[in-house]
């Protein structure tokens, strides 16, 4: 079974192939585009139709067809989206349409494509060069792309294409976002069509002042290392500044108070006006901007305070065919919905992520409970109305009154897409995902006085009471996601480090995002230690509650920020525990991005005390537990440096340790060898520190 779930969990890319996702409803509701890969192992996405009322699936587009094995030769720039977006799959992975969902435009091996979705008629159009993110405009008559850091449109009429903003050197681009919006705000784009087709709003992004830092390839030592533009913590930001461009060629600047506000937000362009949302530096306000296009003057809608930092949810500004305007912020210790200024959902139930607007309804994510994600709609003539009730993670899209509903719950392992209209289910997406080829088998407490949602999971098969179990940590821990769900797919892999002789305990702390805006905010300028607090907490509480775990042989292993917990653990409390693993894990807090390291810590400049205790470099005398360390290096998010710098300062202390590089991987390794045998040695540098009786 061991090998079985391996060899699996690394052919499927842990799961995701041949889920349908990225779902867009046509207007009228008659029919559903979206992506999916045809089977569980097979990585290539492809572009599907849903016809609703018949419940017939249609391949829209297939990269193996198209373009065969060229279909994964990607730009720098598609590299970098899909590196940005956590992208598991190749082939079709991102699409644009028009108003009419008549047509769809995408990206293939840096080849624009468009197809026709009522007869899947698919055309190449031959660009200027290489291209990435092309849109159409919401007629169909023209499709913008990008291509060597210019922005281009081609007149879809008689194929003309012209350069509407040329990058004027290196480090100039139109039409593109800069490494903090893509990584950190969630914006991955750079321009926007007019809704009359007849105009763009373009970002040009100048990184000429962002710190310059290098990759290389250790394996491969005659080729040139790849210079990054990296805003470290502390230091200068890529200059974004906006311009209204016609397609005659004029253009119009925007004007804000850029010194004030640095980060582009979001934009929202309809027929009521054009909308921009921007954020100071110290992210205290978040203030929305109302722009004439024909001018580029700008004037405050409203601004959105908080002293320690505003947050930023996805899907707003939005406004309603109406023309109300949709955002959302926080009021008595709740992310709330909010309609032209007021507040509308109610107290307590926590706003994840607006999703759409379809006329005058409003679909968004929200829950009163930090494990689950509902669907619900907002409309003035209703009110906020919950579309699904089972616990569980729940998503979707609508429009024309049909909407997707796509719900993993704790029944069943798999995700379930209903299309449903009126309330009422009328067809289904299959998924052709793989089943896990193993049962998760979670259970759920709420520990200490915080009541910190924890999930532990045993061997199959154990019985209580029947041995002591050696106990591993599996958490995430940090403010970017949640590991505790209500969805039982998110336990498969802990499933498995339990199989091996574990009592496996996951548990999500303070500042994990999903609770309400407190909780959010208690770990202002203290991510590490209060987090490990609570890890403890966790610990405790799960052996309260289940007495096999014996916490005489406690280990830790996580990635990204769960990387950084578990060598945190070891380097501080050793007396918990006794080994970690530390996936990809920031080590030095001055070495990450300004967007989210200054959220939680402060500028540098103001708060060096802080930078210095999260940091990990200077505990590297105190380990004296079994560390292992790993890496990608071709890491552009979590630099491989992190690694590098701690296993340096662990060598010059004399402290013994394991470093396991992944020549070529990023931040998420997809090479199927790689993922399967990762879990492998992992599990043998851990059974050989805490020998787990079976496995």
């Amino acid at each position: 079974m061991t090998e079985e779930f391996l060899a699996q969990w690394g052919r499927t890319r842990q799961l995701s192939l041949g889920v349908p996702r990225k779902f867009t409803v046509s207007p009228d509701g008659q029919q559903v585009l979206f992506v999916r890969t045809k089977s569980g192992t097979d990585p290539a996405s492809c572009l599907w139709r849903l016809d609703v009322p018949t419940g017939t699936e249609t391949l829209l587009a297939d990269p193996s067809t198209l373009l065969g094995d060229r279909a994964d030769d990607l730009t720098p720039e598609e590299r970098v989206r899909r590196e940005r977006a956590r992208e598991r799959s190749t082939g079709i992975t991102a699409y644009a349409t028009d108003s009419d969902v008549e047509h769809a435009v995408f990206a293939l091996a840096g080849r624009l494509w468009t197809v026709e979705v009522g007869t899947a008629a698919v055309r190449e159009w031959p660009t200027a060069g290489p291209i990435a993110d092309p849109r159409p405009n919401p007629a169909f008559t023209a499709v913008a792309y990008v291509s060597a850091g210019s922005l281009h449109v081609i007149d879809l009429a008689d194929g003309t294409d012209r350069v509407l903003a040329r990058s004027e050197a290196a480090d100039l681009t139109y039409g593109l976002p800069e490494h903090v919006a893509s990584e950190s705000m969630h914006r991955f784009r750079g321009y926007w069509w007019a809704p009359d087709g007849r105009r763009l709003l373009v970002a040009r992004v100048d990184t000429s002042p962002v710190e310059r830092l290098y990759l290389s390839d250790p394996t491969h030592p005659a080729i040139a290392p790849t210079m990054l533009r990296y805003p470290l913590a502390g230091t200068a930001n890529a200059e974004v500044t906006l311009s209204v461009r016609d397609l005659d060629g004029t253009s119009v600047a925007v004007e804000w108070d850029r010194d004030a506000y640095e980060y582009v937000v979001d934009v929202h362009w309809s027929a009521h006006g054009l909308l921009l949302a921007v954020q100071n530096r110290p992210q205290t306000t978040l203030r929305l901007l109302s722009v004439n296009p024909d001018t580029g003057m700008s004037t405050v809608v409203q601004d959105d305070h908080d002293p320690q930092w505003t947050t930023i949810v996805a899907g707003v500004p939005a406004r309603t065919d109406a023309g109300d305007i949709i955002t959302a912020a926080d009021s008595e210790n709740t992310r709330r919905l909010v309609v032209n200024g007021r507040p509308v959902s109610p107290v307590g139930l926590q706003v994840r992520e607006v999703l759409g607007v379809d006329g005058e309804n409003v679909l968004f994510t929200a829950s009163y409970e930090q494990t689950e994600d509902h669907l619900w709609k907002y409309a003035a003539s209703s009110g906020v109305v919950a579309l699904t009730d089972t616990p569980g993670v729940h998503s979707g899209a609508f429009g024309g009154g049909t909407t997707v509903i796509a719900s993993r719950t704790g029944e069943r392992h798999g995700v379930e897409i209903s299309v449903q209209r009126d309330g009422r289910p009328v067809a289904a997406i299959a998924s052709l995902a793989e089943l896990p080829a193993l049962t998760a088998q979670p259970h759920f407490l709420r520990a200490g006085k915080q009541e910190f949602r924890t999930a532990v999971l045993f061997p199959a098969g154990h019985v209580p009471g029947s041995g002591k179990l050696p106990v591993l940590m599996d958490p995430y821990g940090g403010p970017a996601g949640r590991r505790v769900l209500a969805a039982l797919d998110g336990y498969v892999s802990s499933q498995w480090w339990a199989n091996q002789g574990y009592a496996v305990v996951i548990a999500d702390g303070r500042g994990t995002p999903g609770r309400d805006p407190a909780w959010d905010h208690s770990i202002h300028l203290d991510k590490g230690d209060a987090a490990l607090a609570d890890q403890i907490v966790a610990l405790h509480a799960a052996a309260e509650a289940f007495p096999d775990l014996d916490l005489r042989r406690v280990g830790i292993r996580g990635w990204s920020y769960g990387g950084y917990l578990s060598a945190l653990a070891v380097l501080r409390r050793p007396d918990v525990f006794h080994v970690a693993v530390a996936g990809a894990p920031v080590t030095d807090v001055y070495l990450y991005d300004t967007h989210y390291q200054e959220r939680f810590l402060g500028h540098p400049a103001e708060h060096a005390d802080v930078y210095d205790r999260g940091s990990l470099i200077a505990d590297a005398p105190n380990l004296s537990r079994p560390l292992m360390l790993i890496h990608g290096l071709a890491d552009d998010n979590v630099l491989p440096a992190h690694t590098l710098r701690l296993s340096a300062a662990l060598v010059a202390a004399g402290r013994p340790h394991t470093v396991l590089p992944l020549p070529a991987a990023s931040h998420m390794p997809t090479d199927t060898n790689v993922v399967a045998n990762l879990f492998a040695l992992q599990a043998e540098f851990l059974a050989r520190a805490l020998c787990p009786p079976g496995g």
